[in-house]
């Protein structure tokens, strides 16, 4: 039997290019193997991916691989096997990613994780599903900045309290000392 070489052609040169391109833009990748998905399943994905301006995209293996390489992202080769989509993931919000494929597959779609290069680490379907459960960090940040709020809420409602009260009781509340 004969070795076989692909050929490189000036097409096949170009579709790297773009798809390395293209990958430049993202920082998280997590792979999937969508075999058995309908269309409005993938639409379903793609739309819940927008919304954090991020995408998936079905890609040819061996371009995706060599763009990635490009890249300096080590991809596991067992990654890129069989068909392949790619949600590409802008920023931090890879979790918030993964659970838009998570939540799909819940609702019945055959979508299957592989893993991902999550901040340049590797992470199999396993620790994606756990990623995907954590608070996005918008969620965080707005967790941080009611507990930080709640003393001065309280401090507030509880000086507006000992006004009334002191309106009620006949006598304006005691003025504070002008300053020199």
């Amino acid at each position: 039997m004969e070795n076989y070489q692909t050929r490189v052609t000036p097409e096949k040169e170009a579709a790297v290019k773009a798809l390395k391109d293209e990958f430049a833009q993202y920082d998280s990748f997590i792979f999937t193997d969508y075999r058995g998905m309908t269309v409005e399943q993938l639409t379903k994905i793609r739309k819940g991916l927008l919304k954090e301006q991020n995408n998936y995209r079905v890609v040819k293996n061996t371009y995706a691989k060599i763009a990635l390489e490009q890249l300096n992202k080590e991809v596991d080769a067992s990654q890129l096997q069989g068909p392949t989509g790619i949600v590409l993931v802008k920023g931090d919000s890879a979790n918030v990613a993964a659970k838009v494929v998570f939540d799909v597959k819940d609702e019945g779609a055959p979508v299957d994780v592989k893993g991902g290069l999550v901040d340049g680490k590797f992470m199999d379907a396993a620790q994606l599903l756990a990623y995907s459960k954590l608070p996005s960090k918008k969620d965080l940040l707005a967790m941080l900045m009611g507990t930080l709020k709640a003393p001065v809420q309280k401090l507030a409602a509880t000086l507006l309290a000992y006004q009334k009260k002191m309106e009620a009781a006949g006598g304006a509340a005691p003025e504070a000392p002008a300053a020199n």
